[in-house]
Protein backbone atom coordinates (compact mmCIF):
# COMPACT_ATOMS: atom_id res chain seq x y z
CA UNK A 1 0.00 0.00 0.00
CA UNK A 2 1.37 2.96 -1.26
CA UNK A 3 0.76 6.63 0.78
CA UNK A 4 -2.87 8.40 0.76
CA UNK A 5 -0.85 11.92 -0.71
CA UNK A 6 1.09 10.32 -3.24
CA UNK A 7 -2.14 8.11 -4.21
CA UNK A 8 -4.00 11.72 -4.57
CA UNK A 9 -1.65 13.30 -6.57
CA UNK A 10 -1.26 9.89 -9.05
CA UNK A 11 -4.61 11.10 -9.48
CA UNK A 12 -4.61 14.64 -9.86
CA UNK A 13 -1.53 14.29 -12.23
CA UNK A 14 -3.06 12.00 -14.45
CA UNK A 15 -5.96 13.84 -15.05
CA UNK A 16 -3.81 17.13 -16.34
CA UNK A 17 -3.53 16.58 -20.20
CA UNK A 18 -1.85 19.63 -21.13
CA UNK A 19 1.98 19.22 -20.57
CA UNK A 20 2.97 22.66 -19.49
CA UNK A 21 -0.18 22.46 -16.51
CA UNK A 22 1.75 18.99 -15.44
CA UNK A 23 4.97 20.85 -15.34
CA UNK A 24 3.43 23.47 -13.00
CA UNK A 25 2.05 21.29 -10.69
CA UNK A 26 5.22 19.17 -10.05
CA UNK A 27 7.32 22.50 -9.72
CA UNK A 28 4.70 22.73 -6.93
CA UNK A 29 5.49 19.57 -5.07
CA UNK A 30 9.07 20.72 -4.47
CA UNK A 31 7.55 22.36 -1.71
CA UNK A 32 6.65 19.02 -0.43
CA UNK A 33 10.52 18.52 0.19
CA UNK A 34 12.35 19.12 3.27
CA UNK A 35 14.93 21.41 2.36
CA UNK A 36 18.90 19.91 2.10
CA UNK A 37 21.13 22.68 2.76
CA UNK A 38 23.88 23.10 -0.16
CA UNK A 39 26.28 23.09 2.49
CA UNK A 40 25.02 19.27 3.10
CA UNK A 41 25.55 18.46 -0.22
CA UNK A 42 27.92 15.65 -0.42
CA UNK A 43 29.04 13.18 -3.23
CA UNK A 44 27.28 10.46 -1.11
CA UNK A 45 24.33 11.97 -1.70
CA UNK A 46 24.54 13.12 -4.97
CA UNK A 47 21.80 11.96 -7.56
CA UNK A 48 24.79 10.46 -10.09
CA UNK A 49 23.51 10.32 -13.71
CA UNK A 50 21.21 13.02 -13.32
CA UNK A 51 21.86 16.44 -15.59
CA UNK A 52 20.65 18.81 -12.65
CA UNK A 53 23.00 19.24 -9.74
CA UNK A 54 20.55 17.15 -7.58
CA UNK A 55 20.91 15.68 -3.86
CA UNK A 56 18.96 13.47 -1.59
CA UNK A 57 19.56 12.36 2.10
CA UNK A 58 17.95 9.18 3.05
CA UNK A 59 17.30 8.19 6.43
CA UNK A 60 15.44 5.43 8.93
CA UNK A 61 14.14 6.83 12.38
CA UNK A 62 12.33 4.67 14.19
CA UNK A 63 11.52 2.74 11.67
CA UNK A 64 10.24 5.56 9.16
CA UNK A 65 11.69 6.75 5.97
CA UNK A 66 13.30 10.33 6.35
CA UNK A 67 14.02 12.26 3.04
CA UNK A 68 15.90 15.72 2.33
CA UNK A 69 16.83 17.10 -0.81
CA UNK A 70 17.58 19.97 -3.37
CA UNK A 71 18.79 20.33 -6.96
CA UNK A 72 19.93 23.45 -9.02
CA UNK A 73 16.51 23.07 -10.88
CA UNK A 74 12.85 23.57 -9.78
CA UNK A 75 11.67 20.82 -11.77
CA UNK A 76 14.03 18.32 -10.15
CA UNK A 77 12.88 19.49 -6.64
CA UNK A 78 8.67 18.92 -7.64
CA UNK A 79 10.16 15.29 -9.12
CA UNK A 80 11.89 14.50 -5.52
CA UNK A 81 8.66 16.31 -3.71
CA UNK A 82 6.62 13.66 -5.50
CA UNK A 83 9.10 11.12 -4.45
CA UNK A 84 8.81 12.76 -0.63
CA UNK A 85 5.20 12.22 -0.81
CA UNK A 86 5.27 8.75 -1.63
CA UNK A 87 8.36 7.75 1.30
CA UNK A 88 8.86 9.97 3.76
CA UNK A 89 7.81 10.38 7.36
CA UNK A 90 6.04 6.90 5.90
CA UNK A 91 6.37 3.40 7.51
CA UNK A 92 9.27 1.70 5.90
CA UNK A 93 7.09 -0.57 4.09
CA UNK A 94 5.07 1.96 2.81
CA UNK A 95 7.99 3.43 1.36
CA UNK A 96 9.42 0.25 -0.33
CA UNK A 97 5.85 -0.27 -1.97
CA UNK A 98 6.67 2.68 -3.95
CA UNK A 99 7.71 2.17 -7.63
CA UNK A 100 9.22 3.45 -10.18
CA UNK A 101 5.24 2.76 -11.94
CA UNK A 102 3.64 4.50 -9.58
CA UNK A 103 5.70 7.66 -11.25
CA UNK A 104 4.86 6.37 -15.07
CA UNK A 105 1.02 6.30 -13.93
CA UNK A 106 0.80 9.94 -13.07
CA UNK A 107 1.95 10.77 -16.14
CA UNK A 108 5.00 11.86 -15.50
CA UNK A 109 8.02 10.67 -17.29
CA UNK A 110 5.97 10.82 -20.56
CA UNK A 111 5.95 14.41 -20.27
CA UNK A 112 10.04 14.71 -19.55
CA UNK A 113 12.64 14.77 -22.05
CA UNK A 114 14.51 11.19 -22.15
CA UNK A 115 17.72 12.65 -19.80
CA UNK A 116 14.95 13.98 -17.20
CA UNK A 117 13.48 10.85 -17.15
CA UNK A 118 16.32 8.59 -17.06
CA UNK A 119 17.34 11.10 -14.32
CA UNK A 120 13.68 10.69 -12.49
CA UNK A 121 14.24 6.70 -12.49
CA UNK A 122 18.23 7.20 -11.12
CA UNK A 123 16.99 9.09 -8.40
CA UNK A 124 14.14 6.64 -7.47
CA UNK A 125 16.93 3.83 -7.94
CA UNK A 126 19.19 6.00 -5.76
CA UNK A 127 16.45 6.22 -2.96
CA UNK A 128 15.32 2.38 -2.79
CA UNK A 129 18.83 0.97 -3.01
CA UNK A 130 19.79 2.90 0.05
CA UNK A 131 16.68 2.05 1.80
CA UNK A 132 17.27 -1.63 1.25
CA UNK A 133 20.82 -1.60 2.59
CA UNK A 134 19.60 0.69 5.68
CA UNK A 135 16.84 -2.17 6.67
CA UNK A 136 19.38 -4.88 6.00
CA UNK A 137 21.27 -3.00 8.64
CA UNK A 138 18.59 -2.59 10.96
Amino acid sequence: MISEALLEVIQELAEIEDRMERFEFIFDLADELLELPVDDWTESNRVKGCQSQAHLEVRIENGHVHLRGGADARLVQGLMGLLALGMHDQPLEVAQAMTVNHIKQAGVLNSLTPSRSNGVRTMFDMVTTKLEAMSDGE
